[in-house]
């Protein structure tokens, strides 16, 4: 574990996480961007940290090492001379601004900002108008001075879902999916990833399975390591098959991926069922929730190397998903906790809240949402020791516990 990752399932004591703290991009998140920002509402900011800064103390508690995805982009780009202004070269060309005077304006607006920390957060926030002096009359561009009279009183959009930091990259084993996500809107969330790993003293060894520059797109929510050699991914609104084709050629073939077997799951196209994770996760050695309304509905594929290089085997499977787990976990039998306890409208009020989307913190101990009332209960029943925290504000931008955290260590199980 050399560069500081080792995560070989989705349920051994975890040891350490990375998360982001919500901050100024839920200010910039304006109510007539929410759908093109792919949010539902505007969570309360300081309600929204308050709960955050629960959850991560909640983990502490349990023995986890919480970090800060901006502290450690931050100290990559202060360990290598020339990171921050590579970093902020790339972020420019991909923030979407429009027309060289603004470029500029933007530019010194962030080369004036001397802490690295405080600079990070920025390019999260979004920039408005407000913030720069544009330039008018026979100095501006006919673009600035159609831009300004335009709708939008941002120059730069936030990244509001980052605190849902599953999503743009995924650790596996000792390496990572730098992904290529499904929305503009949230690709630009990768670029981080991208320095973390190119830069920070203890990450920068880690092996990529997939880059963000690939063609096709895949999101942290639709992975999940089921073991050292076997992870499940999501063919979802957010994953392409195509994207599982790529990273199978990759961990199989081009790289030193201990992955020798990829699960596919086809699951419906919802706005409710985005990611595999927020349908499907592992809470114990042979437990799982789920979503009820998918069970007889999933396609299954396993994705395994073929007999010469560069071959890799698909074989459908025709079997309960129970059988399909539970031969794959090389157990008897699983056990599946169904969201909302087995009652219908509890199930699609608590789904809609990620009931599904949990975060083992060690076999059987999971930090779940406290508005889950009756998934919770199931869970309790089931034998699950509930580590529950606060949601009313962090729920509001669709994503659980396990959407908020990227784990970077677990003990092997």
């Amino acid at each position: 574990m050399a560069n500081g990752l080792n995560v070989r399932s989705e349920i051994g004591q975890l040891k350490k996480v990375m998360l982001h703290r919500p901050g100024e991009e839920l200010t910039n998140l304006p109510p007539r961007d929410l759908t093109r920002l792919l949010f539902d509402d505007v969570p309360f900011l300081p309600e929204a940290q308050r709960e955050h800064d629960a959850f991560a103390d909640t983990l502490r508690a349990a023995g986890v090492e919480v970090l800060y995805l901006e502290q450690l982009v931050a100290e990559a780009l202060d360990a290598v001379e020339g990171a921050r202004e590579e970093f902020l070269s790339q972020w420019i060309c991909e923030a979407g601004i429009k027309g060289d005077v603004a470029t500029t304006a933007v530019r010194e607006l962030l080369d004036a900002i001397t802490d690295t920390r405080e600079l990070v957060k920025k390019t999260m926030a979004g920039i408005a108008r407000r913030e720069v002096d544009l330039p008018l009359g026979s100095s501006a561009t006919l673009n600035a001075l159609v831009a300004s009279e335009s709708e939008s009183h941002l120059l730069v959009d936030p990244m509001p879902n980052l605190y849902f930091c599953r999503d743009p990259f995924a650790v596996v084993g000792d390496g990572v999916l730098l992904n290529r996500m499904y929305s503009p809107v949230r690709n630009r969330e990768s670029i981080y990833g991208k320095y973390l790993f190119k830069y920070h003293p203890a990450h920068r060894d880690a092996s990529l399975y997939y880059r963000r520059g690939a063609s096709f797109h895949i999101e942290g929510g639709d992975v999940l390591v089921l073991s050292r050699d076997t992870i499940a991914v999501g063919i979802s609104e957010r994953t392409e098959a195509a994207a599982i084709d790529v990273l199978a050629q990759s961990m199989f073939w081009d790289t030193d991926s201990p992955v020798e077997r990829i699960l596919a799951f086809n699951i419906p196209v919802s706005r409710a069922f985005m990611h595999l994770d927020t349908v499907f996760t592992q809470v114990d050695v042979d437990a799982f929730t789920i979503h009820p309304a998918i069970v007889g509905t999933l396609q299954v594929f396993t994705l395994t190397p073929g007999a010469v290089p560069g071959e890799v085997r698909i074989r459908e499977e025709v079997d309960t998903l129970e059988h399909i787990l539970a031969r794959t976990l090389r157990l008897d039998a699983v056990r599946l906790i169904p969201c909302g306890g087995g009652d219908a409208i509890a199930a699609d009020r608590e789904q809609w809240s990620d009931g599904s989307n949990t975060l083992a913190v060690a076999p059987g101990r999971i930090c779940v949402y406290d508005r889950n009332v009756a998934t919770n209960e199931a869970l309790a029943q089931a034998g699950m020791e509930l580590l529950v925290v606060e949601s009313a504000e962090l729920s509001r931008g669709r994503g659980g516990p396990r959407c908020m955290s990227m784990p970077f260590e677990r003990a092997d199980v």
